[in-house]
């Protein structure tokens, strides 16, 4: 990789515009087109945005002629294997955890009555289908496959800022800096579809700008936890695997609130405080990671940038 501090933000800033115009004329394309929030249409359009950040890799490269190198691909299984596990069950364990603590400070909005699923298994034809029962597959599904169903779209996300961006900004800023700056680039990425209800809906106060300083937070926060793993394990495919996960297992907590909720406080975790642990985690790598500005190589040093310098 090309050290040089001039080139790297060029690299940066061609990256980052393009990842936003291909996504945004996406995203924008919903309301310009008259299409609904929600509709059929408007899920495929949000689901190609998702590959905008890897297309932006891949034509950053070319743009630059910087080549293929270092794409963060590859697993590097060997030696990880317990990291994987981690990677593999812990998300869907921090979502519900992110729950307890969620109606723990807001109690009187857990549904002991469990609606929601009771419609559900009435609606089903199966016999014996009981809200606990759909509730307990619903975890086990996330936790099993969770990881991997979403895997194509999330790795389209995070070729682009975890295998591109982030390796790029921490040749620039210290590491601590570089998980901040690129959380906040991912949240305002996600800008337009925000504003169109995605995530937090329409009906909150603020809106639109609340909900998008949230949805930054909560980038900031699954991005450094995302990003830590990435570095250590040198690979973009981890990342790839909490992504998925979380959007398998996000609206879990949605299935036990009751009455009226703020939405940009949870219960999902997108949320302030349905993302709670995710933040605390989050602060928690950033301590970890060392705050000084890069002279030359980020604290928190990989294999790969050490045989580089």
């Amino acid at each position: 990789m090309d050290t040089n501090k001039s080139s790297v933000r060029k690299r940066v800033i061609i990256f980052v515009l393009i990842a936003f115009i291909i996504a945004w004329a996406l995203f924008l394309s919903i309301p310009l087109s008259g299409i609904s929030y929600g509709s059929g249409i408007s899920a495929v359009l949000l689901a190609a945005a998702m590959f905008a950040p890897s297309a932006a890799n891949v034509l950053t490269r070319l743009i630059t002629r910087e080549g293929f190198g270092e794409m963060y691909l590859r697993p590097n299984f060997k030696g990880h294997i317990k990291a994987y596990l981690l990677v593999f069950f812990a998300p869907t364990l921090l979502i519900l955890f992110s729950g307890v603590v969620y109606f723990l400070i807001f109690p009187s909005q857990f549904d002991y009555n469990l609606t929601t699923l009771n419609s559900i298994a009435a609606m089903g034809s199966g016999k014996g289908l009981t809200a606990s029962n759909i509730l307990l597959l619903s975890v086990l599904q996330v936790l099993i496959i969770g990881p991997v169903i979403n895997i194509i779209p999330t790795l389209g996300e995070e070729l682009g800022w975890r295998g591109y961006l982030l390796p790029r900004l921490r040749l620039l800023f210290s590491d601590r800096a570089a998980f901040i700056i690129s959380g906040v680039i991912w949240g305002l990425w996600h800008a337009p579809a925000i504003a169109l209800g995605h995530n937090y809906g329409t009906f909150y106060p603020g809106f639109p700008y609340l909900g998008i300083l949230a949805m930054i937070v909560f980038c900031f926060a699954l991005g450094t936890i995302e990003g830590y793993v990435s570095i250590k394990l040198k690979s973009a495919i981890p990342a790839a695997m909490i992504h998925s996960a979380i959007n398998a297992g996000a609206g879990l907590p949605m299935y036990l609130v009751k009455g009226s909720y703020n939405t940009l406080l949870g219960p999902t975790i997108a949320g302030l405080i349905g993302g709670l642990p995710f933040i605390v985690i989050a602060v928690f790598l950033l301590i970890l990671s060392g705050g000084s500005f890069n002279s030359g190589e980020p604290p928190l040093q990989s294999e790969d940038h050490n045989k580089q310098q």
